[in-house]
C-alpha cells in the first residue's frame, strides 16, 4: 500500500490515461491519493479519470502533448494550489521508430523532448518542494531498450539510457532528504501502446508483463531506488550487460524483427 503520508496528498502521473499509467492511477487512487492525470488524448484520459474519481478521490486532468513546452506550464498550474507528494513519470514511448537515415531530426527531436526535455522540466518543478518539505517519490518508467542499441531504436533506446542514469544521480542526490527516487524498467507489458506498435505478444518464450502487475511492483519498489527492473527480465539486463557489444545488438536485432513480425 502507497503511504499517502508519505507520497501525499496529490499525485502527478504523466502518461496516465492507459496501460501502465492508468493502473498507477487506480492503485494511488486506492490507498487515497488525490490525482493529476496528464495525456495527449482526452478522451481515454476522461474516461480513466471518471473510473478513479469513483474510488473516492479527487482527479484533475491535463490534456497536453508534452512535447510542446507549453505543456509543462500547464501541467504546474494544474498543481499550483495542491501540494504533490509523488511524481510518476510514464510518458515516454518511441514516437519515430525509425532508422536514423530514414527519419528526421524533428521526429527524433520529439523523442527526445518526450523521453528527456520534459521529463527534466516535470522532476525538477516537483523535486526541490519535496526536498523541502523532506518526503516524496519520484518514479520514473524506463525501459529494457536503454540497455541495448538497434538500428530502429538507436535515438530511443539512448534517451532511455540517459532516464536510468539521472535517476541513479538523483536517487543519490535526494536519498538523505526523505525523497524516494526509482527508475522502473519495463519489458515488453500488455498495453495499448505496445499493442499499437505491433508487438507479437505470442512469440514463444517472450515474457510479457500485464500493466496492473507492473504498477504494484513499480509502487512496491519505489522506496527501494535507484533502479527496479520488472519482474522477468531480469536475465534479459544481464544478458545486455556483456561487453560484447556487437555480438548482443545483432542478437537483438534479430529478436527485435521477429517481436515486429507482421503477424
Amino acid at each position: 500500500m502507497t503511504d499517502p503520508d508519505r507520497y501525499g496528498p496529490w499525485a502527478v502521473v504523466a502518461g496516465g490515461s492507459e496501460g501502465v499509467g492508468a493502473e498507477f492511477a487506480r492503485a494511488l487512487a486506492g490507498a487515497g491519493l488525490n490525482l493529476v492525470l496528464v495525456a495527449r488524448k482526452p478522451g481515454p484520459l476522461e474516461e480513466t479519470a471518471a473510473s478513479v474519481r469513483d474510488l473516492g478521490v479527487e482527479v484533475r486532468t491535463v490534456a497536453a502533448d508534452l512535447t510542446d513546452p507549453a505543456s509543462i506550464a500547464a501541467v504546474t498550474a494544474a498543481t499550483a494550489d495542491v501540494e504533490v507528494g509523488l511524481l510518476i513519470y510514464n510518458a515516454g514511448a518511441n514516437t519515430h521508430g525509425r532508422a536514423f537515415t530514414q527519419g528526421t531530426l524533428a521526429g527524433f527531436q520529439g523523442v527526445i523532448d518526450l523521453n528527456i526535455t520534459a521529463l527534466l522540466a516535470l522532476t525538477h518543478h516537483y523535486a526541490l518542494p519535496m526536498r523541502e518539505r523532506g518526503r516524496g517519490g519520484i518514479l520514473l518508467v524506463g525501459s529494457l531498450a536503454g540497455y541495448v542499441g538497434t538500428s530502429t531504436e538507436g535515438v530511443y533506446g539512448g534517451v532511455k539510457a540517459f532516464s536510468r542514469i539521472f535517476a541513479e544521480g538523483l536517487w543519490a542526490e535526494l536519498r538523505e532528504h526523505g525523497v524516494d527516487v526509482l527508475e522502473l524498467v519495463l519489458g515488453v507489458t500488455r498495453t495499448p501502446a505496445m499493442e499499437r506498435a505491433g508487438l507479437d505478444f505470442d512469440l514463444p518464450g517472450l515474457h510479457v508483463s500485464e500493466p496492473a502487475d507492473v504498477a504494484r511492483e513499480g509502487l512496491a519498489a519505489l522506496p527501494h531506488g535507484p533502479v527496479h527492473v520488472v519482474s522477468g527480465n531480469e536475465d534479459v539486463v544481464a544478458m545486455r550487460s556483456t561487453d560484447d557489444r556487437a555480438r548482443l545488438v545483432a542478437g537483438t536485432e534479430k529478436v527485435l524483427r521477429r517481436l515486429l513480425s507482421p503477424r
